[in-house]
C-alpha cells in the first residue's frame, strides 16, 4: 500500500497570516522573529501554515509590513510595539474578549515568585518572565534562576567551586544527559533585581538572550550553549543584604 503524503499547503491556499509572514521572510525576517514581533511562541507562526490560525494576528502583521517596507524598519521591539497596537484578541461565542491562555506570573506581597519556561517561550526570549523580573526591580526585590542544559554545555564540573552552586546540592543531574544548576539563593542573598531588569532591557527584552550572556560573562557555560528550561525566583531582601 503506498504511503500517503501529507498536505502541503501552496501559495493559493495559505491564509492571510501566512502569506503576510511569508513576505516578512521574503524581508529577511525568521519565523523566530515574526513570534518575537507578536509577542507569541514561533510554534504559533508554524500553525499559520499547518492549522489555518493567525486570523488575530492579521492586522498587526499588516502593519508591521507596511512598517518594514515603507519605513524600512528591522528593529524587533519597535516592530512588536507595532503589532501590538494592532493585534485583536479572540472573542467567545458570546462576543465577550476570550481569555488568553497563558500561566500568570504574580508576585505574592512577602515578595515571594516563581516564573518557569520551557523550551518554545525559551525560543522567543522568555517574554513571559519579563513581567516578574520588571515587577521585582521595582519594588527592590532580590532574585535568583536555574538554568538547564546540556551537561556539556556547562565550562565548569557540577560541585566546582568555580561555578555559582560551589556545592552539589544546587545541581540536578537528568537522565538525558542535562544538568540543572541553580544561581543565586536567600542564604546567599541572590542578585538584585534591579540590575538584572537593566540587563534585559539591554537585551531588548530576551530574558532567554540575558541569561545567556550573564552565564557567558562569568565562564560558566560555552559561547553556542543551548539553555532548555529557565525558572526565576524572587523574594523580599533581608535588611542585611542591602
Amino acid at each position: 500500500m503506498p504511503a500517503r503524503r501529507k498536505h502541503q499547503a501552496t501559495p493559493e491556499t495559505l491564509n492571510e497570516a501566512a502569506r503576510l509572514s511569508d513576505q516578512l521572510q521574503q524581508a529577511g525576517f525568521t519565523k523566530r522573529d515574526i513570534a518575537r514581533i507578536i509577542d507569541r511562541d514561533p510554534s504559533l507562526v508554524s500553525q499559520f501554515y499547518t492549522k489555518n490560525k493567525g486570523a488575530a494576528f492579521v492586522p498587526a502583521l499588516r502593519e508591521v509590513l507596511a512598517a518594514v517596507e515603507a519605513a524600512g524598519i528591522t528593529d524587533l521591539p519597535e516592530l512588536a510595539a507595532i503589532a501590538v497596537r494592532h493585534t485583536q484578541r479572540r472573542t467567545t461565542t458570546s462576543g465577550t474578549r476570550a481569555r488568553v491562555r497563558t500561566k500568570a506570573v504574580l508576585i505574592t506581597p512577602t515578595g515571594s515568585g516563581t516564573g518557569r519556561v520551557g523550551a518554545q517561550a525559551i525560543a522567543s526570549g522568555s517574554s513571559r518572565l519579563r513581567p516578574l523580573i520588571a515587577e521585582a526591580a521595582r519594588r527592590g526585590l532580590r532574585l535568583a534562576f536555574t538554568v538547564r542544559l546540556a551537561k556539556t554545555s556547562f565550562l565548569h564540573p557540577s560541585g566546582s567551586r568555580t561555578d555559582s552552586p560551589g556545592v552539589r546540592r544546587d545541581v540536578i543531574q537528568r537522565a538525558d544527559h542535562t544538568e540543572e544548576r541553580s544561581y543565586g539563593s536567600a542564604q546567599t542573598g541572590g542578585f538584585d533585581a534591579v540590575d538584572f531588569a537593566a540587563r534585559v532591557d539591554a537585551a531588548h527584552g530576551d530574558v532567554t538572550a540575558a541569561v545567556h550572556q550573564w552565564l557567558q560573562e562569568t565562564g560558566r557555560i560555552h559561547p553556542d550553549a543551548q539553555i532548555i528550561h529557565l525558572e526565576v525566583r524572587t523574594w523580599q531582601p533581608r535588611l542585611s543584604s542591602r
